[in-house]
């Protein structure tokens, strides 16, 4: 059965990359869930790809929890106030693979907000097993 589980992420204040007077939504920065794991985007270029880094507080495999790479794009043009985005991420210490995709938004009171569904994509060993990966 394949589901998807909104992921709240809620920019991490703490840096204080962006401020409140702010109306247009901005991806760069670290941003943070409401379950503890964040992602650092480093850039966007001019044709709205980024790359950074996703470290999950959750997970079910056995392995110790480690930073994993994550390359995404965002939807042109930058004049978008609330654009939509997709990224993946590339889990460094198990076989699987999530991708996610959203919108930022910017909310009254200035906080950017991201909206995101996703989901994860687990390695089965033969095709019967195909059911249960995703």
């Amino acid at each position: 059965m394949v589901q998807a589980t909104p992921l709240l992420l809620v920019l991490f204040l703490a840096l204080g990359a962006h401020g409140f007077s702010m109306q247009k939504c901005i991806l760069t920065g670290t941003w943070e869930n409401d379950l503890g794991s964040n992602m650092t985007i480093k850039t966007v270029d001019g044709n709205g790809d980024f790359t950074g880094i996703y470290r999950t507080a959750v997970s079910a495999s056995p392995k110790k929890i480690e930073e994993s790479p994550m390359k995404g794009s965002q939807h042109l043009p930058h004049t978008l106030n609330h654009p939509t985005f997709g990224f993946t991420v590339h889990w460094s210490f198990s076989e699987s693979i999530t991708v996610f995709t959203g919108q930022c938004f910017v909310q009254k009171d200035g906080k950017e907000v991201l909206k995101t569904m996703w989901l994860l994509r687990a390695h089965a060993d033969k095709l019967g097993n195909n059911w249960n990966a995703t």
